[in-house]
């Protein structure tokens, strides 16, 4: 939340929409003013100040877990997050339908640029406050999924769904040029994936996870630039509808890892590393979480996913577009592997 740079139109917003919205916040204690869409979210703004209403689908267990947090999170001296507000009956959600609402505070600041490394590096130190605090509370009514000790299962169905890829390309009748590339290229980052798989069982990753899961280690699992809020000089994470329990290294390896795919980080390791020191400035890495943490950022999650969004959800995008991306992939294969050689060296320091 913030000044969003998506969305932010409230001409997108139906009349029906808008009465809608407004009835589902009659089970709250506060007047609406005024209704916008931004991004996947309403930002409105009532008579009790600005706050944001999110919708989502299925599990009602995501309010009831990010409002636990939140309340744990305040008592234990970190406030950077949204406090969630309750409806006139004491509910955190509203069901309607198949759907839940839930409204949050709306922080009023602006999206994070994590292209500026300067920027990125508080980030980075913001994370890692969240991620220790997260250590002091009591989590006992928590109710999350457990993601620890299954990231070699993760790897492994990913590298079964490559293979599966090139069985449907190789078995097409009429093949595109997406197709031809797409299939020249599967072996090569089949084998980055093999390569990651094989750092990780050689690592300390299991014993990492079982003192994780000892501490029920918990991670926000969605840091993105959109989720994290300047405010002032203080940073907020907000979006806690992911959380999960697994190692830290989960945020931050993914972080990186999407980071490196941008223009302004190139795969240059001394940026990663820049994020790396920032973070362990607050909450120290060791040599083993490090080790654990390569195996996240390099494997080939994006190629994987673009296979994905073409052969299976066959998204519905043009052959320029999917190519424009497979190539942006492709063109990082040698400073990626200079990336690997630089990790490996700071790892034998």
């Amino acid at each position: 939340m913030g000044d969003r740079k998506l969305l932010n139109d409230e001409s997108r917003i139906t009349k029906k929409e808008k009465n809608f919205i407004k009835k589902i916040l009659k089970n709250y204690k506060l007047q609406v003013l005024d209704v916008k869409r931004v991004r996947s979210v309403y930002k409105l703004k009532t008579d009790i100040g600005n706050i944001c209403l999110k919708q989502i689908r299925k599990s009602r267990k995501k309010p009831i877990n990010g409002s636990i947090l939140v309340e744990e999170l305040n008592k234990h001296g970190f406030p950077y997050t949204a406090k969630y507000l309750k409806t006139s009956k004491g509910h955190l959600f509203v069901k309607h339908n198949k759907s839940y609402y839930y409204v949050t505070e709306w922080i009023n600041g602006h999206e994070c640029d994590l292209n500026d490394i300067e920027e990125a590096r508080k980030c980075m130190k913001l994370l890692a406050n969240f991620h220790i605090t997260t250590l002091k509370i009591d989590g006992s009514k928590l109710k999350l999924r457990n993601n620890l000790k299954n990231w070699p299962k993760i790897f492994s169905n990913k590298l079964n769904e490559l293979q599966y890829f090139k069985y449907i390309i190789e078995n097409k009748r009429q093949v595109t040029n997406f197709d031809s590339l797409y299939n020249s290229v599967i072996d090569d980052f089949y084998n980055i994936g093999i390569a990651s798989m094989n750092l990780l069982n050689s690592s300390d990753y299991y014993s990492l996870s079982k003192n994780a899961n000892s501490k029920k280690s918990i991670c926000h699992d969605s840091i993105y630039y959109q989720n994290i809020i300047k405010k002032g000089n203080d940073y907020y994470l907000i979006d806690l509808d992911s959380i999960k329990i697994d190692l830290h290294i989960n945020d931050l390896g993914k972080v990186i890892r999407r980071l490196m795919f941008k223009k302004e980080y190139g795969w240059d390791f001394n940026k990663a590393k820049e994020l790396i020191e920032a973070y362990s400035s607050v909450n120290p890495l060791s040599h083993s979480h490090l080790e654990a943490m390569l195996c996240i950022i390099v494997f080939p999650h994006k190629f994987w996913k673009l296979g994905k969004q073409r052969y299976i959800k066959k998204k519905h995008w043009n052959e320029k577009k999917y190519i424009k991306k497979l190539n942006k992939l492709i063109q990082f294969d040698s400073p990626q592997q200079k990336f690997i050689k630089d990790y490996i060296e700071y790892l034998a320091q």
